[in-house]
């Protein structure tokens, strides 16, 4: 959003200068991306009354002037090809200095004296291109400053809203912040309602009201279709980065700049039986304001009347039935339409239009009467005619509901780490224009029509924190009741497994606990994986019931980049469903291949195998101090070879992990290079290790015999 400081200051004038009233936005949640001049440094720019204009003597593309300034005449040499008699040009006097460096000076052009400058916007820095002089309103006076005629000392403020924040997609919007922040009174145009000049109407029917709750319509006959809008509404527009069409199509643009109120108008000669709205018929076509045809889809609401679609509903008009150079009446439409309705619909057509971009984020459902009103008044005044009475179709049931909010002074201490006066909270609130009832230390807080984020306590307390300030909360670290868990003697750490296997010569790696089916389907094929609603993609669609998933494929990924030798751990989760309930297991697993010592040349070169890992296995299991509670017992399972795994088990029986080659069938499968040992073990066995316990020294001395036998 893009608008003129000046144009704010109508509505609410703090007092604090420009680069404050942009830290101000900004800590309000509005931040501020750009603030600058709306024209570049000039001066001694005059307007001037162009009196006569004569050829060159010795140039085709010249002509000679004579420019009224004010308190003069003067002899201007002038190659613009719009020039002429009567114009109102911004004039540069000798002595001017212009914003591209170019000083004025009394010069000679091909023999002819030419006393100043006839400028373009461009010479002036307001635009980057121009096909000719600019020109002024016809009832300037001559000698007029330029900069004081189209107040040009002002600035623009383009700030970037978040999606949430379409409330603020206006000049109304933005003072009322503005004026919350300042505690300033927020005054805005006086909006009168139009009295009707005749009783013409057109009808309006709403088919889709849950997408379109609320139509407003208007005609307005007899409309001056030569009129040109006034200097004051194009800057405006202009510095909202707006061009300036024609008086009705820039009067319903300003009405949107400055209360947030999309409208449109139509040609009313081009309108037969009356206004529906509806969704599209399949197959249905309309050509748009911009000369694109598109096919319409079902999903897409659409403005239409006995014949066709006139309209896409909420994001552009239809070219057959646009006002044009040749409309004396229109029909003038505002409207409230669902977000649900209007989003994602720009897109899927390859628009984005300012219509959508407020549409899709939520426009205030009560504010259709009141832009009706203005844009009407300022029609009026611009265009001329006279207006019908305001024909509305609203079905209220289907608007959306407003309901209130508990808040709690008690969460906003909690939260925010401030205290503040209950009579403070509620004028803030208050002057965001909610609703508010007090109940003791609580309140019930009504959002208005035009905020659709409010839903929640905590979106109330982060309206009070921005508002208050989030520069100003204090930055106190919260107290917390710690208890020290001492660890107990039984217990050994997770960081003493992993030290242990790091010291054996392996590496920790860290896999994603989603899996691709297939791949967990050949490892655990007895168990089913539990499948994503929303994978992030289709190998990584199931959760894992065994490490041995990810391990595999770091190994692969490994040995497609030249490692010959790879040594993983994992400690995670496994995932398995139990009664139907999810049941998760923290295990250590790990993967080997390729040869059991680095390369060196004091060792020959041997590959590991079963033996190998068990010992590990045995390392492993000795941090607990129970190795002979522990038993390596000849098992099947179906990721490993039938002629070399085990399953690991207590003395009891109870099973507590698994050691083996992976079996020849997967090896083959999953292209692996030599032989793959693989090893799991559940980490309840590290809370069950045997607890210390002193043992007596014996107080006599050793006695050594050397025993010679005779058999």
């Amino acid at each position: 959003m893009k608008f003129s400081e000046q144009w704010l200051r109508e509505w609410v004038n703090p007092e604090v200068a420009t680069r404050e009233l942009a830290h101000q936005l900004t800590m309000a949640g509005l931040e501020v991306d750009a603030v600058e001049p709306v024209a570049a440094q000039f001066d001694k720019v005059v307007v001037g009354e162009v009196l006569s204009v004569e050829p060159h003597p010795d140039a085709d593309r010249l002509r000679v002037c004579k420019v009224n300034v004010g308190s003069e005449t003067l002899s201007i040499v002038c190659g613009a090809p719009n020039v002429a008699a009567g114009q109102k040009v911004p004039t540069a006097l000798v002595g001017a200095q212009l914003p591209n460096g170019l000083k004025i000076k009394k010069s000679k052009l091909r023999g002819v004296e030419s006393c100043g400058m006839l400028c373009s916007a461009v010479e002036l820095g307001m635009a980057e291109s121009s096909d000719g002089l600019m020109l002024l309103p016809g009832d300037a006076a001559a000698g007029t400053d330029v900069r004081q005629l189209l107040q040009l000392n002002d600035s623009t403020i383009e700030i970037g809203l978040t999606p949430n924040r379409g409330d603020c997609l206006s000049i109304a919007g933005i003072a009322r912040e503005a004026g919350v922040v300042n505690q300033a009174a927020v005054t805005g145009p006086g909006i009168a309602e139009v009295v009707p000049g005749h009783d013409e109407t057109f009808p309006v029917r709403l088919v889709a009201a849950e997408a379109c709750p609320r139509y407003l319509g208007r005609v307005i006959k007899g409309v001056n279709p030569q009129a040109q809008t006034p200097l004051w509404m194009q800057e405006r527009l202009r510095r909202s980065d707006v061009r300036s069409i024609s008086p009705v199509v820039d009067v319903t643009n300003y009405v949107m700049l400055e209360l947030g109120q999309p409208m449109h108008a139509f040609d009313l000669a081009m309108l037969a039986g009356g206004i529906e709205v509806r969704y599209a018929a399949e197959g249905e076509r309309l050509t748009l304001l911009d000369g694109q045809e598109v096919t319409l889809q079902a999903n897409t609401l659409v403005i239409a009347d006995q014949n066709a679609p006139l309209a896409m509903a909420g994001v552009m008009g239809g070219e057959p039935s646009s006002v044009t150079g040749g409309t004396v009446d229109l029909f003038l439409e505002s409207a409230f339409f669902n977000p649900d309705a209007i989003i994602g619909k720009a897109r899927q057509y390859g628009l984005h239009t300012d219509s959508s971009h407020r549409f899709e984020r939520g426009v205030d459902f009560e504010l259709p009467t009141r832009a009706m009103q203005r844009a009407t008044q300022l029609l009026l005044e611009i265009v001329g005619g006279q207006a019908g009475p305001v024909i509305e179709a609203v079905e209220r049931d289907k608007l959306p509901q407003r309901r209130p909010i508990t808040l709690r002074l008690a969460r906003i201490k909690r939260l925010l780490g401030i205290e503040l006066a209950a009579v403070q909270v509620t004028e803030l609130l208050t002057r965001l224009g909610m609703t508010v009832m007090e109940q003791g230390d609580s309140w019930q807080v009504t959002p208005p029509s035009f905020r659709f984020d409010l839903a929640i306590e905590a979106d109330l307390i982060e309206e009070v924190g921005r508002v208050y300030g989030y520069d100003e909360l204090p930055t106190e670290a919260p107290r917390m009741a710690l208890t020290v868990q001492l660890p107990r003697e039984t217990q050994v750490g997770l960081e003493r497994v992993r030290t242990l296997l790091v010291d054996r010569g392996y590496q920790e790696a860290i896999t994603y606990s989603f899996v691709d089916e297939a791949l967990q389907r050949l490892v655990t094929p007895d168990e089913v994986g539990i499948a994503l609603a929303n994978p992030i993609s289709a190998d990584m669609a199931v959760m894992r019931t065994s490490l041995w998933s990810g391990l595999l494929q770091a190994l692969k990924y490994n040995q497609n980049r030249q490692q010959e030798r790879v040594r993983l751990f994992e400690h995670g989760v496994k995932f398995s469903r139990r009664n139907g309930d999810i049941a998760e297991k923290g295990v250590v697993a790990g993967v080997v291949a390729g040869k059991l010592l680095p390369e060196q040349w004091s060792a020959k070169a041997v590959p590991a195998d079963f033996f190998d890992v068990k010992v590990d296995m045995e390392g492993l299991l000795g941090l607990t101090g129970r190795t002979a509670d522990y038993i390596f017992e000849a098992e099947g399972h179906p990721a490993l070879h039938p002629g070399q795994s085990a399953a690991i088990k207590r003395t009891n029986g109870v099973p507590i992990g698994w050691i083996g080659k992976l079996h020849p069938k997967l090896e083959k499968e999953l292209d692996f290079n030599g032989s793959v040992y693989l090893f799991e073990v559940s980490e309840e066995v590290f809370s069950d290790a045997r607890k210390p316990e002193f043992v007596e020294l014996s107080r006599f001395p050793s006695v050594r015999r050397d025993l010679a036998i005779v058999v």
